[in-house]
Parts: structure tokens; C-alpha cells; sequence
């Protein structure tokens, strides 16, 4: 059991729910993005399921805007991370939480009244400014004021508000899409992206009771902040490396794999629900976020097992070993989830999105805690910023790449399905760079 100070917890509550938050903002797209990007090209919802050659042109349409607003949704997170995380070395943790939050917030909450395509875009890159910078902030909070040995415990709990987001963000879709306004795509995701705005009060509240580290105050006090380009001198090179390399290819392999699960799981479901001879539009729209809530949960609760997970691996086993373990398996569970040609029915089992949850999304549980034992104090917002996000930049390619190319097919879910089982050899490349990566068990926080 972790023995926190009331005041340690709270700073930990603090940066879990900026955290959580930062998830939950973000990822609302992907959940509304069958409904979202139809209605704003034009077309009129529901559809009707005789109308094949419509029916795949929107199809082409949402995987081709998916692809290309989670990519820009990449670069701005990117960006947001690496500024934000020099930011927080400069002014403090705290203030920087509750910038980054006011800006994802606001963000997320716009793209409710988004016209048009490009009004959509400019809203989701002022959020992905804020949710790129907050987790930098957040995790540097957490490692410089909990004792050295909870900081691996401490750090895995901070992450679990990641799946806990995930977890509000499809509550929140389904209550709205299928319970409260029922049949209604044209409309029904405008909602949901109001609900964007709960941060923003959240974000308050943080401020009024948590305060700078006294780490990070005292570094502060010597009046010499750091800069980025210390990251890549020769004392820290390897070090920023061994950071860069295993985030990169956690966030190639999350990314271009989790921005298409609801609308893989959407198309599957009604191809499940055609074969069911369903014909009432209203309830085939019902029944479709019904699968898709079901296979996000499965998914998220993977998540969330998987990132708990990392403390016992961790403190065990050593962080080399655990980033090596986490990476075949999630190579594994890719493979096996969307190499299958399976009817739909059994390409809908939940076990095989739980089992992405927990490999795929459970390894992130770790960088909360690995990147900043890698830097000192003074660098530690810069460098796990730089780390965590400037990688987003390569793996904003991914996305683009998957709905681009199933736009294009004459079959797109099947050319969807076929690019993510590819996807599954990504994380093969996480073994082969472990002799690159710096073991930090045992190793006290630098000062």
C-alpha cells in the first residue's frame, strides 16, 4: 500500500485528473467521428443501408478525415508537448496544468459549433496545443513530490486516468448518440464535444490547492533555465535517445491502430447487423453504438489492467525488461486481432480489443515514471516533454497512412483490417532497440 502525505495525494488527484481529462478531450473525436465528419461534408444522416454506393463513399470518406485530423491532431499535440514542456521548467508545473488544461478545453468544447471541416481542424489543433503540453507538467509534478519509493506506484496510478478518460469519453458518446438523443448522428456528436468544457472548471480548482515542488522551486531559485538544445549535448544525448526511442514506438503503434477502433467496430457492426436482416434505421443506429461502446470499454479496461500491471514489471523485472515484454505482446495481440477473416460476430469479440488494451495502452503506464527518472530537475519538463511528444511527429504519419489508403480501396474496412494487422509488426522494432535503452531501477530521482 502507498503511505502519501494528504498533500502528496492531493497532488497526485490533481495531476490524475488533468491527465484523465487530457485523454477524455482528445480522444472524443474518435468516437464521434462516424457521425461528425459525414454530417460536416455534407451528407444527410442516417443513411440508408439500401444505398451501397453511398454508403461506401461516406465509409471512404470517415476513414480518409479520421486519419488525416488525428495525424494534424498529432502535430499539435507535438508541438504543445515540446513548447509546454519548456514552459513548465520556466514558470512551474502548476501554472503550466492550468494553461494547458484552459487550452484543451476551450478547444474541445468549439468543435461543437464547428460549420465546416476546416473550422473543425483549427479547434482540434488549439486542443491538442493543451493536451500535448499538460502531461509533461502533470508527471513531473507527481515524480519531484512523492517519496523515492512509491515514484513507480505513484506514476502508474497517475496513468490510469488515461483509460478512466477513455472510459468518460465513451460513457459520455453513448449516453448522448444512443440514450439521450437516440437516432439522431446529424446532431447527437455536437453534444458530446460540449462536453468538452468540464476541464476548464477542473483546472481551477487544481490551482487553488496544489503548489510548485519545492524541487523544482529551489532549481528555479539559481536563475539558470534550461534550454532545449541540453537535451542533445554529449552528457545527455544517450539519454534523450533512450526516452525518444521506446515513446516512439508506443505512439506509432497506439495511434495508428486506437484512432480506428470505433469506426472499424462501427463498419463491423453493421455488417453484423445487415446479416441480422434489421431494417429500422433508428434501431440499426442504436444497435451499432451499442457494439462500439462495448468493444471501447473491453478496451479500456485492458487499458487499465495493463497499466497497473507496469508497477509489478517494473520494480521486478526492470524497466528494459518490462518495455520488451509489453512490446511482443502487443505485437501478438494485434496480430491476432485483425489478421483473423472471421465473420464479423467473432471479429467483434471483445477479448481481442481487451487484450490490445492491455499490451498496447497498458505499456504507457510506464513513461509517467521512466521519463522523468531519466532527466535532473531542471530538464525534467523539457526532456520527458521532448521525448513523449516530439515522437508524435513520426507518428502522425500512421494514422494518414491507414485512412488514406483504406479510402481509396474498392473494400475499405477490409484494406482498414488488413493495414492494422501490419500495424502489429511495430512493436517488434521496441526489441530490437533495447540495448539502446537506459535501466533506471534502483537509480534515485537526479537532482
Amino acid at each position: 500500500m502507498i503511505q502519501l502525505t494528504r498533500y502528496q495525494w492531493t497532488v497526485l488527484f490533481a495531476a490524475w485528473l488533468g491527465w484523465g481529462f487530457d485523454i477524455f478531450d482528445g480522444l472524443l473525436f474518435n468516437y464521434v467521428a462516424p457521425n461528425c465528419v459525414p454530417t460536416l461534408l455534407g451528407y444527410h444522416l442516417p443513411i440508408d443501408p439500401q444505398n451501397l454506393a453511398l454508403i461506401k463513399e461516406v465509409k471512404q470518406q470517415t476513414l480518409f478525415w479520421t486519419g488525416l485530423i488525428t495525424s494534424i491532431l498529432l502535430i499539435g499535440w507535438a508541438v504543445g508537448g515540446v513548447i509546454f514542456g519548456y514552459i513548465c521548467d520556466r514558470i512551474g508545473r502548476t501554472k503550466t496544468l492550468l494553461i494547458t488544461m484552459l487550452f484543451y478545453a476551450i478547444g474541445t468544447f468549439s468543435c461543437a459549433f464547428a460549420p465546416n471541416m476546416e473550422v473543425l481542424i483549427l479547434c482540434r489543433i488549439i486542443a491538442s496545443l493543451g493536451i500535448g503540453g499538460e502531461w509533461a507538467a502533470g508527471a513531473a509534478m507527481v515524480a519531484e513530490v512523492v517519496p523515492e519509493k512509491y515514484r513507480v506506484e505513484a506514476g502508474a496510478l497517475l496513468y490510469t486516468s488515461a483509460p478512466m478518460g477513455l472510459f468518460l469519453a465513451t460513457f459520455v458518446n453513448d449516453q448522448i448518440a444512443r440514450v439521450i438523443l437516440p437516432g439522431t448522428p446529424a446532431t447527437s456528436w455536437r453534444y458530446v464535444f460540449l462536453c468538452g468544457l468540464i476541464p476548464a472548471i477542473v483546472a481551477f480548482i487544481v490551482r487553488i490547492f496544489v503548489k510548485e515542488p519545492e524541487a523544482w522551486e529551489s532549481e528555479a531559485a539559481k536563475g539558470n533555465p534550461p534550454t532545449l538544445g541540453e537535451l542533445f549535448s554529449p552528457e545527455n544525448r544517450r539519454t534523450t535517445l533512450s526516452g525518444f526511442l521506446v515513446s516512439v514506438i508506443a505512439l506509432l503503434t497506439w495511434w495508428s491502430c486506437n484512432a480506428f477502433i470505433p469506426v472499424v467496430a462501427s463498419e463491423l457492426a453493421k455488417l453484423g447487423i445487415k446479416a441480422q436482416g434489421l431494417t429500422d434505421l433508428k434501431l440499426i443506429q442504436v444497435n451499432i453504438e451499442s457494439w462500439k461502446t462495448s468493444l471501447t470499454y473491453a478496451f479500456n479496461a485492458g487499458g487499465l489492467i495493463g497499466t497497473l500491471l507496469t508497477i509489478p514489471a517494473a520494480k521486478y523485472l526492470g524497466r528494459k525488461w518490462m518495455f520488451g515484454i509489453y512490446f511482443a505482446l502487443s505485437s501478438a495481440s494485434l496480430i491476432l486481432a485483425f489478421g483473423s477473416k472471421a465473420p464479423p460476430e467473432i471479429q467483434l469479440w471483445s477479448w481481442f480489443y481487451f487484450a490490445i488494451g492491455l499490451t498496447v495502452f497498458g505499456i504507457f503506464g510506464s513513461f509517467t515514471y521512466y521519463l522523468p527518472e531519466l532527466f535532473p530537475t531542471r530538464l525534467r519538463g523539457t526532456g520527458s516533454g521532448f521525448c513523449y511528444n516530439a515522437g508524435r511527429l513520426i507518428t502522425a504519419i500512421g494514422p494518414f497512412i491507414v485512412g488514406g489508403v483504406a479510402s481509396r480501396s474498392d473494400n475499405p474496412l477490409q484494406t482498414a483490417l488488413q493495414l492494422l494487422f501490419f500495424v502489429g509488426f511495430i512493436p517488434l522494432l521496441g526489441i530490437l532497440v533495447m540495448p539502446l535503452i537506459i535501466e533506471t531501477k534502483n537509480r534515485k530521482l537526479i537532482q
